[in-house]
């Protein structure tokens, strides 16, 4: 028996080394500088971009303050992300290649197709499922609306201003500055004031989907965790359905129930927006880093960089993100970055024989 466990014992790579207490601190340090930075950046542009307050109101600065907040915990939580050596390499390659004039000359019209398919349309859900697809899309763009009509209305950036005070003509100003009238009895004046609302009917069946598959799905079932996966469907369903009941109160119930509505959309709203840095909607300040990675072994192929399997030549992937990968497993000392160099199928044929050549001999 001692054979076989030498040889296990030599096969098996050392522990990586734990960081440095100083590592960690100096980390939590420039996470904390960058996330004071952005949110003192936010507050000048929310105080400069309200004319100095101007046309900041007041009843919405519970939103504003969250949204200083959120500004924190995505420039903190980002920093962190990016000095791990997985997403650092992840970071400096996949940008590297968006803003590279080079990958441009090459291929002009391959970001712009790639923000479009796998950010905007995200066509590689559509591979899993067309009901997951959909749900998702829902989803995606009823935020994206509410993102842009929510945030600058709260920030004071823009304004609905009526010069008789009571309508029907309305003027839509940004900065100050006039962008448009409009009449608030038309088909464009329904949709300035209710973008909020049609933001709200397309999230609500995609959320409610994703929700259904994780209390019917047995595979989601047995993975999932409430504050993780539940909890920001269940904000967004609250976000949008309460919402929609602001509408409905106003024009239906001639205001009854309305500060009660008011008080639950608001704080749905603040705790989703201090949540997204630090749960599972952090993933959408994560994607664009996604899209430059997808250019970065795009540019790749296009360049014929098509790593081989050095057991049966099969490609495995472009040589640079090959490369790519062996730094990162170097960088965490894994011991094993010469693995990278088979593809799977080989991987695990070589695993299956060095069991059977070190352990399963010394049962024999």
């Amino acid at each position: 028996m001692s054979e076989p466990s030498e040889a296990v014992a030599a096969a098996t790579p050392p522990p990586p080394a734990a960081p440095a207490p100083p590592a960690g601190r100096s980390v939590t340090a420039r996470a904390t500088l960058a996330g004071a930075a952005v949110s003192a950046l936010l507050v000048l542009a929310i105080v400069l971009g309200s004319r100095f307050l101007r046309d900041f109101d007041s009843a919405l600065l519970p939103y504003a303050v969250a949204t200083v907040f959120l500004a924190f915990g995505v420039a903190y939580r980002y920093t962190v992300w990016v000095s791990s050596p997985g997403a650092r390499r992840l970071f400096a390659k996949g940008f590297g290649s968006l803003f590279s004039a080079a990958n441009f000359r090459k291929a002009p019209t391959a970001l712009p197709r790639m923000i479009a398919t796998y950010l905007g349309f995200q066509k590689f859900l559509g591979a899993r499922s067309h009901a997951r697809w959909a749900a998702h899309q829902l989803i995606f763009w009823g935020c994206i609306l509410a993102a842009l009509i929510t945030f600058p209305l709260t920030w004071g950036w823009f304004t609905f201003t009526s010069g008789s005070g009571s309508g029907p003509g309305y003027e839509m100003r940004i900065w100050g500055f006039k962008v448009l009238g409009f009449d608030s009895l038309n088909i464009l004046g329904w949709l300035m004031f209710h973008g909020l609302d049609i933001a709200a009917v397309l999230v609500i069946p995609g959320a409610s989907y994703f929700l259904w598959r994780r209390m019917k799905d047995r595979g989601a079932i047995t993975g999932q965790r409430f504050a993780y996966d539940l909890l920001p469907l269940i904000l967004l369903i609250v976000i949008s359905v309460t919402g929609l009941l602001l509408t409905f109160s106003s024009i239906f119930l001639h205001g009854g129930g309305y500060e009660f509505l008011a008080i639950l959309h608001m704080v749905s709203v603040v705790f989703t927006l201090i949540y997204i840095p630090f749960g599972k909607f952090f993933h959408i300040v994560q994607r664009p880093a996604a899209v430059g990675m997808q250019l970065f072994k795009y540019t790749g192929r296009q360049d014929d960089q098509v790593f081989a399997c050095k057991r049966c030549g099969e490609p495995v992937d472009t040589a640079p993100y090959v490369e790519n990968l062996r730094g990162t497993m170097r960088d965490l000392r894994l011991g094993f970055d010469a693995w990278a160099e088979y593809c799977p199928r080989c991987k695990r044929v070589l695993r299956g024989n060095a069991y059977l050549t070190h352990v399963k001999k010394g049962y024999k």
